[in-house]
């Protein structure tokens, strides 16, 4: 037997004397821990019993503890609108616009902001930052009032935002 064997041995059997203690205390929480589990079920499957008899016993408040449920992969469905609540909106309130169409004419769509239905109105609001928006375009004008505006391309559009520009 050579002397780094037996040294070897006494490091075990010294390791092992100190585990010991550990791997007791180790045992017990794992058999406590199957008892809390098993009580945890039990729990779970008696909550809707004890809070239905709960409300006669004088309990009215007492929750019940549902699980939830797993929400699958994708958006959540809509909300019908009533079921929310209705949302505040600035400006009009929604039945002053609701059921007109768009104040330009010929576009036919729903409108939606101000009057316009909502790519009339991304053009409105980039008119309104280039500084170019026509006297015509009013904030909720009527129904198919309005002449759309034909914006120039590529060089001509550059040379307008450019006089645009120097005008303000």
């Amino acid at each position: 037997m050579s002397l780094d064997k037996a040294f070897r041995d006494m490091i075990r059997a010294e390791v092992e004397v100190q585990l010991r203690p550990l791997q007791e205390a180790v045992q017990a929480l794992r058999a406590g821990l199957g008892d809390v589990d098993q009580m945890r079920a039990a729990a779970e499957a008696l909550a809707p019993v004890a809070s239905f008899m709960g409300r006669f016993m004088g309990a009215p408040g007492m929750p019940v503890a549902v699980p939830q449920a797993k929400r699958g992969p994708g958006r959540p469905r809509k909300v019908a609108a009533a079921a929310k609540g209705e949302r505040r909106k600035r400006g009009r309130p929604a039945s002053a616009t609701a059921g007109q169409v768009c104040a330009i004419k010929g576009c036919g769509k729903a409108s939606r902001t101000k009057g316009y239905c909502s790519a009339h109105y991304q053009k409105l609001r980039m008119l309104d930052r280039s500084g170019r928006r026509p006297t015509a375009w009013v904030d909720y004008a009527g129904p198919a009032s309005v002449e759309d505006v034909k914006l120039p391309r590529g060089r001509a559009a550059s040379k307008a935002l450019r006089e645009a520009r120097s005008r303000a």
